[in-house]
C-alpha cells in the first residue's frame, strides 16, 4: 500500500562525488520532518507526465536534526528513471514527496562494539550510525572501500575523521578492506554492519561466516533495483482485472500505475513486505529478492512483487 506522503522541498544540491549527488529535503513550511534513527530511509516518489518513480534512500548526517532530511543519489547508467530524474530533473526549490521513514537497519543499542563496512554508495546509512556513536560515546570503527578519492562519497569529510576508527580503502592504489583480520580481531559482543554493492556484501557475509560469527551479530542491507525481464500479465484475483508488465517495469509499479493497492515498504527485496501469494503462473517465476529461502522459491506459492517477476504469461496473484 501507498505510504503517507509529505510534501517536501529541496533546499540544497552538492554534487559529492562522479555521479553523487547530495538533496536536503525540508518540509513545505519549514516546520520539523518526522524524527528518524540512524539506518532509516524513505521512499522518495518523482514523477514526470505519466512516469511515477519510487526509490528508496538512507538519510544521512545527525538523527537530531531533523529540520530537513539529507540523502545522496548515485546517477547509474543501468537506472531506470528515479536517479536520472534526481540528477537532470530536480533543482533547488523543486517539490518532491518522501514517505515517513522506516529503519530495517537499525543500530544494536546493546552492542560492546560496532563495525560499519561500507562500499560506494552504501556509505549513506553508516553516516548516520558513525554520528550516532560518536555523540552516544559508543565503540566503533568504519572501514570504507571506494575506487578513489574522486569516485568515493564524502572521502574529504572522513578524512578529517582517520584518528577516530575511519579507515579508506582505495582500489586505484591497491588498497583493500582487510576484513578477515578486522572481524578475527574483535571482542565478544561486537557487531558489524554492511552495506555496499552485492557482490562485497556477498563477500563480506562469507567472511563473517567462515570466522564464526552468529548470525544475529551481522546486519547488512541491500536494495535491489527491479532487473528488466519479459513483459508479462498479472490477474488479480479479487476483480480478475488484467494489468499489463513491461519489460523495464516491476509488478509493484504496474499494480500502482492501474490503481491496485499493493503492499510494500522498502521496495528492495529485503524486507517481506510485499510478499504475496501466487495463485497461478504461465510463466516461470523470477526471484530477485533477498528475502524468500532457496526452498520457497522453488516453491513458487510466493513472490515478491516489488523486484520479482513472472518470465512471460500471466501471473494470478491473491489481491
Amino acid at each position: 500500500m501507498i505510504r503517507a506522503q509529505q510534501n517536501v522541498r529541496v533546499a540544497r544540491i552538492d554534487t559529492v562525488a562522479e555521479n553523487i549527488k547530495r538533496f536536503e529535503l525540508v518540509s513545505m513550511n519549514d516546520e520539523p520532518l518526522p524524527v528518524f534513527s540512524a539506518g532509516s530511509h524513505i521512499i522518495v516518489t518523482m514523477r514526470e507526465g505519466e512516469h511515477v518513480w519510487r526509490n528508496p534512500y538512507s538519510i544521512m548526517g545527525a538523527t537530531n536534526e531533523n529540520r530537513g532530511y539529507v540523502i545522496s543519489v548515485q546517477r547509474s547508467s543501468e537506472s531506470r528513471g528515479g536517479s536520472e530524474y534526481m540528477h537532470t530533473k530536480v533543482d533547488i526549490g523543486s517539490h518532491l514527496e518522501i514517505s515517513e521513514p522506516v529503519n530495517l537497519f537499525a543500530l544494536a543499542h546493546k552492542a560492546r562494539k560496532h563495525i560499519f563496512i561500507a562500499g560506494g554508495i552504501g556509505i549513506t546509512p553508516m553516516l548516520a550510525m558513525l554520528d550516532f556513536c560518536k555523540k552516544a560515546k559508543a565503540s566503533c570503527e568504519l572501514h570504507y572501500a571506494v575506487r578513489s578519492d574522486e569516485a568515493g562519497a564524502f572521502c574529504r569529510d572522513l578524512a578529517d575523521e582517520a584518528d577516530h576508527g575511519v579507515h579508506v580503502y582505495r582500489s586505484n592504489r591497491g588498497e583493500r578492506i582487510p576484513l578477515a583480520t578486522i572481524l578475527g580481531n574483535q571482542p565478544l559482543g561486537t557487531h558489524v554492519y554492511i552495506c555496499g554493492p552485492q557482490r562485497m556484501i556477498d563477500w563480506a557475509l562469507d567472511v563473517a561466516k567462515h570466522e564464526g560469527w552468529p548470525e544475529e551479530n551481522v546486519h547488512y542491507e541491500r536494495f535491489s533495483t527491479p532487473p528488466p525481464g519479459k513483459p508479462f500479465e498479472i490477474e488479480v484475483k479479487s476483480t480478475g482485472e488484467r494489468i499489463p508488465v513491461g519489460d523495464h517495469q516491476s509488478a509493484l509499479e504496474a499494480l500502482e500505475q492501474a490503481g491496485v493497492d499493493a503492499p510494500y515498504l522498502c521496495r528492495g527485496g529485503a524486507c517481506g513486505q510485499c510478499i504475496t501469494r501466487v495463485i497461478d503462473s504461465s510463466g516461470a517465476l523470477v526471484h530477485n529478492d533477498h528475502y524468500l529461502t532457496d526452498e520457497e522459491k522453488k516453491d513458487g506459492k510466493q513472490i515478491a512483487i516489488c523486484v520479482s517477476r513472472a518470465d512471460g504469461g500471466c501471473l494470478t496473484l491473491d489481491l
